[in-house]
């Protein structure tokens, strides 16, 4: 998702090795270096014992999930299938759906009740979440009432228990965003199964749903319709229901196949997650033609013009309505848009191994043009093919952008963005969307506590898009309200990790204020992986180890602990040092040049180098040594320079007078003070040099 934010300014060296002409000192970055490397004190706050202390991870490992990070030899998971009748009907903005869920336990527990999600239930003038921010002006209670911005949510009409093909209706209790079920007889562990039928209806909420909503265009309303079915709750082995209420962050579902039909009047398209599965009946003959081209074009393809839209010949029928039928298969959700306003273009994507799937746009006129909403196609299926390159086979049919009321919103196969976007701003929020099919429509996380795992990862993967993209056109990817202020990424992280009340990685995504979202759950949570990547593991491990995760647990449900388990594990390294400092901890980096000199007053013999680590983050860094003959080298520090000191000394088997030492001279770590990175001679250089 994104607040109208587009990414962090994550500006990548995607090799280790360093671009300037350097000649590495025999001895120096192997074991035979750091052994000769020899101790000196210190001052400031750095402890070695702590950064470097066992960690003790929050889920532990047991037949669920193994000590490797991946699912264990008992991992189990509930499953829900869904069968779907929705019409949306203009006149009154409401949707009115008739649902079967078909709900499997693979617990080993028998369940007594079962707990549903109404997460339209948000828009009530009585939602939790109304309380929840702090809103500045008059009480909560005062500004509530002054708040013209509510629905009543949803309105159940009907809620059964099927078992044995007999219906009854079932026991249940709504409160706020969840409902119920209480069983007359539990539900059998290892394979039980039931249904569950909803009829319900709610109001479609206008500009003000965020998520889901409608809005007036030249032609026509848009509705992106989100979160518009009651939906399972999950139940794992972590805490058996999982209940947050829905307050405003994102979402954690079970996965299942689901088969839906949507039915509006007669001149409306309708873009929807899945397949297509009656096209003969929702287009016309040449809409199927056009659509049957896109299928083997690598160029955009226009299903429908902007000289089409309003015109009779474009629909198969002309009055009454049509009922748009999809189907997807393992997938947590669906969404869909409608509009009679909407032009429709479509490109092959191609797919590892020769297989496609299909690129579509939905956008209104408004929003045609080369600069705009006219290159969305080529956005999304260039994202969708690198990032199936890179990290894992796009999985389903069809990957589609609407452009409408909802200014950034992910769901599976679907994006909603913005009418308004255009050049870099809609390629960067096409490919950030479409990235969450990995996180966390594949990799099932816990939005609502985790956000920074599908948030931060995304945007991870999708910096790379922006510079693999025509050659760097769009690359970096920017945003300065991820991290205010100019400079390197590295150097806007180092500000960020001074804010005095900036929450943890490891909070819960409810309790992260507002303003930190971005730069916590997106911009730090992508550096860290950067910093992993490019400076901790190199490119060769990382990707092994990342790609492997996201294979591991596809289309389940893994916690912060198990992706640490399975860094450590296929990356080759204990990270706890890094896992300690990062995530459970705002802890800050401060590398130091504290002494330069030459070895018995004789540059001829050598000189020694003390470099100091003040803070409590530690991580490789390079350390660039320059000479009087304009030479100069580089000196590789692991993480592990400072498992047992404060401060060290380099000796150089040189015979020429050193001019300058830099720490890190392509700004590529988060040091929160610069100014002791670097020692010239003949300068006043800081404190100790």
């Amino acid at each position: 998702m994104i607040r109208r934010l587009v990414g962090g300014r994550l500006t990548l060296k995607l090799t280790l090795a360093l671009t300037m002409a350097v000649t590495i000192l025999p001895g120096f970055g192997s074991a035979a270096h750091a052994a000769g490397a020899t101790p000196a004190d210190s001052s400031g706050s750095y402890d070695p014992l702590q950064t470097f202390a066992p960690l003790t991870l929050p889920d532990p490992v047991n037949a669920y999930r193994a000590g490797n990070g991946s699912p264990g030899p008992d991992y189990w998971q509930n499953r829900a299938d869904y069968q779907i009748h929705a019409s949306l009907d203009p006149q009154q903005q409401r949707l009115s759906g008739d649902e079967v869920i078909t709900y499997t336990n693979h617990s080993p527990q028998a369940l007594q009740c079962l707990w549903i999600q109404l997460d339209q239930n948000i828009y009530r003038r009585d939602a939790r979440s109304r309380y929840v921010r702090a809103r500045p002006g008059p009480p909560p209670q005062a500004a509530q009432a002054a708040q013209p911005s509510f629905t009543d949510g949803y309105v159940l009409e009907s809620v059964q228990i099927e078992r044995g093909g007999r219906a009854i209706k079932a026991d249940y209790l709504v409160s706020d965003t969840r409902m119920q079920i209480r069983l007359a007889s539990p539900l059998a562990p290892r394979g039980g199964t039931l249904k569950l039928h909803i009829r319900y209806h709610y109001t479609v909420p206008g500009v003000f749903g965020g998520r889901t909503g409608h809005m007036p265009s030249r032609n026509g309303e848009i509705y992106d319709i989100a979160q518009w079915y009651p939906r399972m709750a999950v139940y794992d082995d972590l805490r058996g229901w999982d209940t947050l209420p829905y307050l405003g962050t994102e979402f954690y579902l079970e996965y299942g196949d689901f088969d839906y039909f949507v039915t509006v009047p007669w001149d409306m398209l309708v873009a929807g997650s899945g397949e297509l599965r009656n096209p003969q009946v929702v287009l016309s003959a040449l809409e199927r033609a056009r659509l049957q081209q896109a299928r083997a074009s690598d160029s955009t393809v226009f299903i429908r013009s902007a000289g089409e839209i309003g015109a009779a010949a474009s629909r198969p029928a002309r009055q009454g309505t049509l009922t748009w039928h999809f189907h997807m298969k393992q997938t947590r959700d669906v969404s869909f848009a409608a509009s009679r306003a909407f032009i429709w273009d479509a490109a092959r994507i191609n797919l590892p191994g020769g297989d496609h799937a299909l690129a579509m746009s939905f956008y209104p006129i408004e929003s045609a043009g080369a600069g705009a909403w006219g290159r969305a196609t080529e956005y999304l299926k260039n994202a969708t093919e690198n990032f199936s390159r890179r990290w894992g086979v796009y999985p389903y049919p069809a990957a589609v952008a609407v452009a409408g009321p909802v200014g950034g919103m992910e769901y599976p196969g679907i994006v909603f963005d913005t009418y308004k976007d255009t050049g870099k701003d809609l390629f960067w929020l096409t490919a950030h969307e479409i990235g969450h099919t990995w996180f966390p429509m594949m990799v099932g996380f816990d939005e609502r506590r985790d956000q920074w795992m599908d948030e931060g990862f995304n945007t991870f993967i999708d910096v790379y898009e922006s510079q693999d993209f025509a050659h760097g056109v769009y690359a970096p990817k920017h945003d300065q309200e991820y991290a205010p202020g100019s400079g390197a990424p590295a150097d806007q992280i180092a500000r960020l990790l001074q804010t005095p009340d900036l929450p943890i990685m490891l909070t819960r995504a409810d309790q992260v204020p507002f303003r930190f979202g971005h730069p916590l759950d997106y911009f730090k949570s992508a550096f860290g992986l950067v910093l992993l990547r490019e400076q901790i593991l190199g490119p060769a491990r990382f990707d092994w180890a990342f790609r492997k995760f996201i294979s591991d647990w596809s289309y389940h449900h893994p916690t912060p602990s198990d992706f640490f388990r399975a860094m450590d594990s296929a990356g080759g390294e204990d990270l706890s040092w890094f896992w300690r400092g990062w995530y459970f901890h705002n802890w800050t980096l401060d590398l130091a040049v504290k002494d330069v000199r030459a070895v018995g007053g004789d540059w001829r013999r050598g000189a020694i180098v003390t470099i100091a680590n003040l803070d409590p983050l530690v991580l490789p860094a390079d350390v660039k040594i320059d000479f009087a003959d304009g030479s100069s080298r580089s000196i590789r520090l692991p993480a592990e320079t400072w498992i047992q000191q404060r401060s060290v000394e380099l000796p150089l088997d040189s015979t020429l007078p050193v001019t300058a030492v830099s720490i890190d001279p392509d700004h590529l770590l988060p040091d929160q003070d610069r100014g002791n990175n670097v020692w010239k001679a003949g300068a006043a250089n800081g404190p100790g040099t």
